[in-house]
């Protein structure tokens, strides 16, 4: 496996252990607000989920980006010289539109409203859909890759242009091929 394969695989890993942690925050904190610790009839948001998910999920939001700065990126530099934050959080609340949207569709098209019901549409479903994007969309637009990625990749590059199948597989230095000799 190449060594950028290998980077990625980690950084996949790091992304998701940090949106993990990030989803626990959101998920009780959307919870106590939208049900309350028993039941939803003493619960602060009970009537609004959508502004319970939109809090919680800005929490959640401040552990993402400081697990994603300081560790699943932490080989690629922001792109932006606030630390990528601002680009971040946009990423962050337009994504937010997808759970937003599961959850409004359980609730408003289907009339569920018990807390498995709201689980699964916004936390299940609606985070798992935006996960992919703001993977991406970080990689893309908050933290770049990394300089010297593009000289190992550069210089893997020029080592296969120089291999020639008469020196039996190992790269030929330039000027020491056969007419060199």
């Amino acid at each position: 496996m190449s060594d950028r394969t290998q980077r990625f695989i980690a950084e996949v890993g790091r992304f998701l252990a940090v949106g993990g942690a990030a989803t626990i925050v959101a998920l009780i904190i959307f919870n106590l607000l939208v049900h309350g610790f028993n039941t939803g009839d003493h619960a602060l948001l009970g009537k609004q989920p959508i502004l319970a998910f939109a809090i919680a999920n800005s929490v959640g939001m401040c552990v993402s980006y400081y697990g994603s700065r300081h560790w699943a990126f932490r080989d690629r530099p922001p792109v932006t010289s606030d630390g990528g934050l601002t680009s971040f959080a946009v990423i962050n609340f337009l994504t937010m539109l997808i759970p937003i949207g599961c959850l409004a569709i359980s609730r408003d098209v289907l009339g569920l409203d018990d807390p498995i019901s709201d689980n699964i549409s916004a936390n299940v479903i609606g985070l798992a859909m935006g996960l992919v994007a703001r993977f991406y969309l970080f990689r893309e637009y908050v933290f770049q890759e990394p300089a010297e990625m593009h000289l190992t990749d550069f210089m893997h590059w020029t080592e296969e242009q120089t291999t020639d199948s008469s020196t039996g597989g190992r790269a030929q230095q330039p000027g020491h091929g056969a007419a060199a000799d």
